[in-house]
């Protein structure tokens, strides 16, 4: 029998034993709520027999709730002083293995040889995104990303158009996946807790895009020239990406966008005809 990493009683046991500190620059912070674990292995609808990419595993109280649902687990962990406690708590759980290294570097498809698989993490805030878009850049094959975020950043993911939280990251989520908030996380569910609330978010991974583009480099170009200066125009915007004027204004034209609005007010649609018409 194991007990519930997941409980603060335990949780604070493992940290006194192991003399542990909380690594702010590593964005540490340890989930002691069960029902949140449960909620994200909920999310995640694992099944028997999935492979799970866990990112981060702390001193295993997440990566324990997926091990008892019966799925393999390859769980990536940076911190060096993780690895020993990991070690320990996880004892005995002979369908996880814990992988010592940054999960922006290792060759995850080394790592990894199932066919599909989900990735389930709690990801430290100061490196969210890079992580997400990491993953979906390199096209690997990952059915589904149930993590839990920052909350301002989880509602930056399925913003729609035309508010104040749409931007980037937004269009690039929507492009790859299709998000879903699941639920909210208070900061008293962890230890030390966060000053913000965070989110589990899902992003199921689309087979194919929502749009038609015929350039994905050309697209995420202008999509990151859009939200390069909120304040600006679309027309400036794209002349500050180094389009000329008179080029701008035969692409607007083409893809029938008025250059005057801002690049928060385009759709996925709108910026795939942009990227069409510049090519």
């Amino acid at each position: 029998m194991h007990p519930t990493i997941a409980q603060k009683d335990v949780t604070l046991h493992i940290i006194k034993t192991f003399g542990l500190r909380m690594s702010k620059k590593l964005g540490q912070n340890f989930l002691i709520d069960e029902e949140i674990v449960e909620g994200i292995v909920e999310a995640a609808e694992i099944q028997p027999g999935d492979t799970i990419l866990e990112i981060g595993p702390g001193i295993g109280t997440l990566t324990q709730g997926l091990a008892e649902s019966g799925c393999k687990v390859v769980a990536v962990e940076l911190d060096n002083r993780l690895i020993d406690v990991l070690g320990k708590t996880l004892a005995g759980y002979d369908n996880v293995r814990v992988v010592h290294g940054d999960i922006l570097k290792i060759d995850i498809s080394r790592e990894i040889m199932a066919e599909r698989y989900k990735v389930v993490a709690n990801l430290p805030y100061y490196i969210t995104t890079p992580i997400i878009m990491g993953l979906l850049e390199q096209r690997l094959p990952i059915e589904r990303l149930v993590t839990m975020v920052q909350k301002e950043v989880a509602e930056r993911m399925v913003a729609p158009p035309g508010g104040k939280d749409y931007g980037a990251l937004s269009v690039a989520v929507q492009y790859y996946t299709q998000p879903e908030i699941m639920f909210i996380v208070p900061p008293s569910s962890f230890i030390p807790a966060p000053s913000v609330e965070s989110a589990v978010i899902r992003c199921v991974v689309r087979k194919e895009p929502p749009v038609d583009i015929l350039d994905e480099r050309k697209f995420f170009r202008v999509v990151k020239a859009a939200f390069a200066q909120r304040r600006k125009t679309f027309t400036n915007n794209l002349k500050g990406a180094g389009i000329p004027a008179e080029q701008v204004q035969a692409i607007l034209a083409e893809a029938g966008i008025d250059g005057s609005r801002r690049g928060e007010t385009l759709s996925l649609d709108e910026f795939a005809a942009v990227a069409n018409a510049w090519r």
